[in-house]
């Protein structure tokens, strides 16, 4: 084994030594940091995909955490593993996958891309899949990179001593490592030379960065859900174009300003990333907006599924105050509107348990269930429109996840 290998491996296996560190996490609730579909054989269908693709996707970040800048900054990681920063269960659930929180954006990029594989492989075709790999990494890159920015804690001037100086360095650690991941998947997209699919990721980028200034936030820049409204219309419709996503009348619409959020925080961008994999295989506009189609509802399906089962989930895991049930509750409750707008200076103060009880009063599970199930109908749908191939079944196996 080659000498830089075998020092990138050591540094790796330190590095994730000292994060198996039990720490205190943040009680900040965060807006998920990924979409976690709970299937019970979820390991099996994901086996069964890599096979398929013929590549391990478990590994696909495997590259860049055995970079030298990677492991540079993960040295300095070491050094805050013991406070309760953000960026200590970022860097867990991304090294560790725990209770497969990842969402395998990448392997059902892989998906559509052998299910338009020609049946005679040339090196023409040999290339075109490499760059639809490649692809799929860096979608995977732009979505880890964007949730380790956000995982920051704001710190006023005033507020700033010696005991926020630990806070403060991790900070500016979680800036580094999300340029890092970010100017790498850049580097990637630029030199698959598609002028198409760099306008089409780019959109997603712009998507990205707009979702960050929609809706008030708390002092943590955490988002908070609008107020309450009574609207005769509450959908939000998706469309491939690339213009700016439609942000008229969201606010206090639950499903309009869920399916809006959820967009910004990534389901553009798994859309976008679906939607490239058929441009590279020289599909035409339509089957290619099917795509886009089909990855926005495959991410919306996942993530209401994500927040169903965090909200309900006996364990009382963290949930966010901009997730489907709490809108639904919102909105068959206005009176919990209170509550919130008492968290508007740092929802650390916000008591999430009693919350969570009184959104189960609410017709909000029985609503949140159905989103989930309209969204997993239309991915179905899409996928159907696209092919009937054996390998779109294993797609619709990973679509199932309640």
């Amino acid at each position: 084994m080659p000498y830089a290998l075998m020092r990138h491996l050591r540094r790796t296996a330190l590095i994730t030594q000292q994060l198996r560190v039990e720490s205190t996490m943040t009680n900040l609730t965060r807006e998920d940091f990924l979409f976690r579909p709970p299937l019970a054989h979820w390991t099996k269908i994901i086996k069964e995909a890599e096979k398929i693709v013929g590549y391990p996707t478990s590994f696909m970040n495997l590259r860049w955490l055995l970079s030298d800048e990677f492991a540079n900054l993960a040295m300095h990681l070491r050094k805050v593993v013991d406070s309760n920063h953000p960026i200590i269960k970022t860097a867990k659930t991304v090294l560790f996958n725990e209770q497969n929180n990842l969402q395998p954006w990448g392997l059902v990029i892989l998906l559509l891309s052998k299910a338009f594989e020609p049946s005679n492989s040339t090196l023409l075709d040999d290339q075109v899949t490499q760059n639809q790999r490649i692809l799929a990494e860096l979608t995977e890159m732009i979505r880890t990179g964007h949730y380790v920015h956000r995982g920051l804690l704001n710190i006023s001037i005033e507020e700033r001593n010696q005991s926020t100086d630990t806070s403060i360095f991790a900070n500016r650690i979680a800036v580094l490592i999300g340029d890092y991941l970010l100017v790498t998947a850049n580097g990637m997209l630029a030199k698959l030379k598609n002028q198409d699919l760099s306008y089409l990721i780019s959109t997603a980028l712009r998507d990205i960065s707009e979702g960050e200034f929609f809706g008030e936030r708390d002092a943590q820049n955490m988002p908070l859900p609008g107020k309450p409204l009574f609207v005769s219309v509450d959908e939000f419709e998706i469309s491939s174009d690339t213009l700016p996503l439609d942000v008229r009348n969201t606010l206090g619409s639950p499903i309009r300003e869920w399916t809006l959020r959820t967009m910004y925080n990534g389901g553009s961008l798994f859309g976008r990333g679906c939607q490239g994999a058929l441009l590279l295989s020289g599909q035409t506009l339509e089957e290619q907006e099917r795509a886009y189609l089909f990855g926005s509802h495959l991410c919306l399906a996942w993530q209401a599924a994500s927040e169903l089962q965090k909200i309900t989930s006996e364990k009382k895991e963290s949930y966010s105050l901009v997730s489907a049930p709490v809108l639904f509750a919102l909105n068959d409750n206005p009176d919990l509107y209170s509550e919130i707008e008492e968290a508007k200076h740092n929802s650390a103060n916000f008591d999430f348990n009693k919350f969570r009880m009184d959104v189960l009063k609410t017709n909000a599970i029985e609503r949140t269930k159905l989103l989930y199930i309209n969204n997993a109908n239309k991915a179905n749908g899409y996928i159907d429109m696209l092919s009937d191939s054996s390998v779109m079944n294993t797609v619709k196996g990973l679509i199932k996840t309640l």
